[in-house]
């Protein structure tokens, strides 16, 4: 069963991909390089401690976020967002120092959290891009991204913080965003064919 919950987490996301990379090459969304640069890092050292941690097959969508981020973080060096003012270079700054913090840390719980923040703190260069810009990001995307990481919960083989930690702020934290989507496009009254 947890098999089978791992494989249809990773098949959500996959699905809740295609559409944010085929508005990433008609130029209508425009990924933060910053964001998701971090997250490539964040969710592969999650990936490792999950595993290391008995996740199993829970963890397995971990790994397939961490290449998907590197791969769009690819791509927004190329087609994303270009001007980073000096509150998003603070943002990658925090990371950087919380990702040191980590390194000299040897225990599995304390990296989990600090990952989750620094996680937290990647976010925030898009929330921000996208409190302004709502339709520069696909809402069906991070609904997917939040539907896979629960779905992720219930295929882990152990449960404990280490394990569950990281992917239930990921539930949160997309959650959150899409929510911003939803109030800020409603708030703003307009609306951009082709993006969802």
């Amino acid at each position: 069963m947890n098999d089978a919950l791992g494989i249809l987490a990773i098949a959500i996301g996959l699905v809740g991909y295609i559409p944010y990379f085929r508005t990433i090459f008609s130029g209508k969304t425009k990924p933060h390089a910053f964001t998701w640069l971090v997250w490539g890092v964040l969710t592969g050292i999650a990936f490792i401690g999950q595993i290391a941690g008995g996740g199993g097959a829970g963890a397995w969508v971990t790994g397939f976020t961490a290449f998907i981020s590197f791969s769009i973080f690819g791509l927004a060096l190329v087609k994303g967002k270009r001007d980073f003012p000096l509150v998003d270079w603070l943002c990658l700054g925090g990371c950087v120092l919380a990702l040191a913090l980590w390194a000299v840390t040897n225990n599995p719980l304390s990296a989990i959290i600090l990952i989750t923040i620094i996680d937290a703190l990647a976010f925030a260069p898009t929330f921000r891009k996208s409190y302004s810009k709502p339709y520069s990001e696909p809402i069906f995307t991070y609904a997917m991204s939040c539907l896979k990481f629960l779905i992720a919960l219930f295929a882990l083989q152990e449960l404990s913080a280490v394990t569950v930690l990281y992917p239930a702020s990921l539930v949160i934290a997309n959650g959150a965003f899409m929510l911003l989507l939803i109030v800020q496009r409603n708030r703003l009254g307009t609306r951009q064919k082709g993006v969802l």
